[in-house]
C-alpha cells in the first residue's frame, strides 16, 4: 500500500486525489450537474420538516424508480414523530439515503454546501498556496502568483507548524485548510519552518480567484489546454480565453487527467466549439423520457487536430467532452481508461443551508455508449494513472506521446 500523499489548494474546495489507494474515496464527490439551482437558502425548519423535505426531493427527482427495489414510503414511516434534534435529522437522513446503495445521492451538511457554492463561484477567501501532507506535515506545494501569500514572500517548502499560534501537529489537511481560510480582509498568522528556522508571517486574506483553466504553446506549435474542473462557473468563459491563447497553434491537446467533473453545461459547451452539429449526450430520466443535448450552431468550430489526455481520474463531464469528440472522430484519446460516471445529479438548496446531491438520470454518448463504471478505452492507452501528477519526477510519456500524434499529423 502507497502512503497517502494529498496536496489541497487552499483556494479550492475538493481534495486533489494523487496516489490510487485514495482515488476511489473522492468519487462519491464527483458529480456531473444537469440543473444547478440558485444555492442562496435561508429557509429555516425544524429538524422533521428537513427529513421531509428531503424524503420529498428524492422521491420526486431519483432516477431509479424502485428506489433500489425498495418501498420509499417506509422510510417516511420509519421516523415519522421521531425526529426531534438535528443529530436526528442527519442520522435519519443519512440512513435513508444510504439504502439507495448509490454513492452519488448524499445530503450535504451547512459545510458542504458551503464548499460546493464556492466551487461554482470559483472563488474564496484566502492566501493563496496549496499544501500537502508528508509524513505528517504540512508542507507548502506551491504559491499562487500575485495572492496575499506570494506577497508575503511565502515559498514551496515551506512547512507549515502553526496557524493564529495553534500547532498544526496532529491536524489533517482540511483542518489546516479551514483554519486558513477566513472572512476577506481579516488576517492570519502563519508560523513555517524554513530550512532549519522559524518564521512568522501575519497575511491579510483577500478573495482568490479559482482558475479552472490553464494553458501554453509547446513545441512544434502544438497548444496545451488543461481543464482542472468543470465545475466553475467561469470554465466556460477561460476555455475561450486558452483558445485565444493557443489560436496560433497547428493543433491542441485537451489534458482532462484528473479532472473529475463539474457541471454538465460546461461540458456542452466546450464540446459544441469542436462539433458543428449532432447530439452531444442523451439524458435519461427514471420514467424513459429521454432528451438530447443537440450541438448549436455556431459561426464557426475549431477543426484542428487534437488529443484528448486521460486517466482513472478523469470522471463525469470530462467523460461527457471526451466521449462526444471521440464519437465524432475529433480527438484521439491517448493515456488510461476513464473512471466510468454516467450519472447525472441536481443539487437542492435544503432548508438551514444544508443541500442535497440527488441522482436523476443517466446519459449516453452520442454513439448510444453507456460508460457508466465501465469507462471509456482510449485509442492510444499508455502510461499509468500518476503519470500527470509526478511529471516533474520523471518523462510524461501520455503527453509526449499526444506530441508525437500530432506532430506526425501535421
Amino acid at each position: 500500500m502507497r502512503a497517502k500523499k494529498i496536496i489541497i489548494p487552499l483556494l479550492l474546495v475538493l481534495i486533489l486525489v494523487i496516489f490510487n489507494n485514495v482515488f476511489m474515496d473522492n468519487f462519491s464527490k464527483t458529480n456531473l450537474y444537469f440543473a444547478t439551482q440558485s444555492l442562496d437558502n435561508n429557509e429555516m425548519a425544524q429538524p422533521s420538516k428537513l427529513f421531509d423535505k428531503t424524503w420529498k426531493a428524492i422521491h420526486h427527482d431519483y432516477y431509479d424508480e424502485t428506489f433500489n427495489h425498495q418501498d420509499w414510503s417506509y422510510w417516511k414511516n420509519r421516523y415519522q414523530y421521531k425526529i426531534k434534534t438535528d443529530d436526528d435529522a442527519k442520522v435519519a437522513i443519512d440512513t435513508m439515503v444510504a439504502s439507495l446503495n448509490e454513492p452519488y445521492t448524499r445530503f450535504m451538511s451547512k459545510k458542504d454546501f458551503e464548499e460546493l457554492s464556492t466551487s461554482i463561484t470559483s472563488k474564496i477567501y484566502g492566501i493563496g498556496v496549496n499544501i500537502y501532507s508528508n509524513a505528517g506535515k504540512v508542507v507548502i506545494f506551491n504559491v499562487i502568483p500575485s495572492t496575499p501569500a506570494d506577497f508575503a514572500q511565502l515559498k514551496q517548502g515551506d512547512i507549515i507548524t502553526a496557524i493564529d499560534d495553534k500547532d498544526t501537529n496532529g491536524m489533517n489537511i482540511s483542518e489546516v485548510a479551514s483554519l486558513v481560510r477566513g472572512p476577506e480582509n481579516s488576517v492570519v498568522q502563519l508560523t513555517v519552518l524554513r530550512d532549519g528556522k522559524k518564521i512568522t508571517k501575519k497575511i491579510k486574506r483577500k478573495e482568490i480567484k479559482i482558475k479552472n483553466v490553464k494553458s501554453s504553446v509547446l513545441d512544434n506549435h502544438i497548444g496545451y489546454i488543461q481543464i482542472i474542473s468543470f465545475m466553475g462557473e467561469t470554465t466556460p468563459n477561460e476555455f475561450i480565453e486558452a483558445l485565444e491563447n493557443t489560436k496560433d497553434t497547428d493543433s491542441l491537446i485537451i489534458d482532462l487527467r484528473g479532472n473529475t467533473g463539474g457541471l454538465l453545461n460546461n461540458a456542452v459547451f466546450i464540446a459544441n466549439m469542436f462539433i458543428k452539429n449532432g447530439e452531444i449526450v442523451e439524458i435519461i430520466y427514471r420514467n424513459g423520457l429521454k432528451k438530447a443535448i443537440e450541438a448549436k450552431p455556431l459561426q464557426k468550430t475549431l477543426d484542428k487536430p487534437i488529443v484528448i489526455l486521460v486517466n482513472g481520474a478523469s470522471a463525469s463531464a470530462s467523460e461527457i467532452l471526451s466521449g462526444a469528440l471521440r464519437d465524432y472522430k475529433r480527438a484521439t484519446l491517448v493515456g488510461k481508461k476513464t473512471f466510468g460516471k454516467g450519472l447525472v445529479q441536481r443539487v437542492i438548496p435544503m432548508p438551514n443551508k444544508t443541500g442535497l446531491n440527488v441522482t436523476i438520470a443517466r446519459y449516453l454518448t452520442p454513439n448510444g455508449t453507456d460508460i457508466h463504471k465501465l469507462g471509456i478505452k482510449p485509442d492510444v492507452e499508455i502510461g499509468n494513472d500518476f503519470d500527470f501528477y509526478i511529471n516533474n519526477l520523471k518523462k510524461d510519456v501520455q503527453l509526449e506521446k499526444a506530441k508525437e500524434i500530432l506532430s506526425n499529423s501535421n
